[in-house]
């Protein structure tokens, strides 16, 4: 019986997971209360489990709910993925349309997609794109997203991936802080220095930190956000780490420091999943990206 359970049931059962109610998921589903209440119980009964026990806080999903969870948000974005890739199928007569949603780092999202995804839109306006921005490598074969711009080489056969290039990273100051503060001419000097960096050390975080030679308790000043350790060294409240076209980008441009024991190339790739070799919409977006991006790396090259 359970084979042939329907995607409906597995989406109330996700909804109430998220909201922790069965109002709540409703609201959020666009579904009536008593509908969702249905779902659950035909869900409970096809599966032979107790799904949800009744307390005082609402809804407390059992360990079978939550064994049920992961599987559950797989098939949401799964589902999300299918309606972008049917929407895309337009007359190419009449343009390309479609949603595609594009995940990146906070700071590349920020300071360097922009431009790009205006130039997309100015060619393809019936292109939706959605911009996913998180530090957190996303899973494109779970479809939490169309096509990912990363810094570090993917690893899964099932993707289509692109190299773009390199980019260098490298320590950078404010003018006005080292005016204020001085220039640090060797590693022994960033001791006396407000050193900008991060503060959870995640496995990415782990390689890099090991190939520059710093970690956690040298920075006096931490955040995960790579978008708030720019901000500071922009601020002058410190010396971090930033890509060379962004310092040069900044006004005034950031000064760049002990070049020589700083300096890190960042592997750029672009990646999709093979099955959306088949959408318009996704093949244009990938290749202006590509585009794009190969102009960002080559500022970068010649800063």
């Amino acid at each position: 019986m359970a084979q042939s359970i329907g995607w409906e049931l597995y989406r109330s059962l996700l909804g109430v997971l998220q909201q922790g109610s069965l109002s709540g998921a409703a609201r959020e589903l666009g579904l009536t209360q008593p509908t969702v209440g249905r779902h659950i119980a035909t869900l409970e009964q096809q599966l032979g489990v107790l799904l949800f026990t009744r307390s005082q806080l609402g809804l407390l999903p059992t360990d079978a709910a939550l064994a049920l969870r992961g599987h559950a948000e797989a098939m949401a974005s799964s589902a999300a993925a299918l309606a972008r890739l049917a929407t895309s199928q337009g007359d190419a007569a009449k343009g390309l349309n479609g949603t595609v949603r594009i995940t990146a780092s906070e700071v590349v999202g920020v300071e360097v997609l922009p431009p790009i995804v205006k130039a997309l839109r100015d060619q393809q306006p019936g292109i939706t794109i959605e911009l996913q921005l998180s530090n957190r490598v996303q899973d494109l074969l779970q479809r939490e997203a169309d096509i990912a711009v990363r810094m570090v080489r993917p690893t899964q056969n099932q993707l289509v991936a692109r190299q773009i290039g390199q980019i260098e990273l490298g320590l950078f100051a404010h003018p006005a802080y080292l005016a204020a503060h001085g220039t640090p001419r060797s590693l022994q000097d960033m001791a006396g220095h407000a050193f900008i960096g991060f503060d959870e050390l995640t496995p990415y975080l782990r390689a890099v930190a090991q190939r520059l030679g710093v970690q956690r308790e040298m920075f006096t000043l931490r955040s995960d956000s790579d978008l708030a350790q720019l901000a500071l060294i922009r601020a002058a409240a410190g010396i971090g780490f930033c890509q060379v076209a962004l310092a040069q980008r900044s006004e005034p441009p950031l000064q760049r420091l002990l070049a020589s024991e700083f300096s890190l190339q960042l592997d750029t790739w672009i990646t999709m999943h093979e099955d959306l070799r088949h959408s318009a919409a996704c093949r244009v977006v990938f290749d202006g990206l590509a585009e794009g991006l190969q102009q960002h790396v080559a500022a970068a090259g010649s800063a």
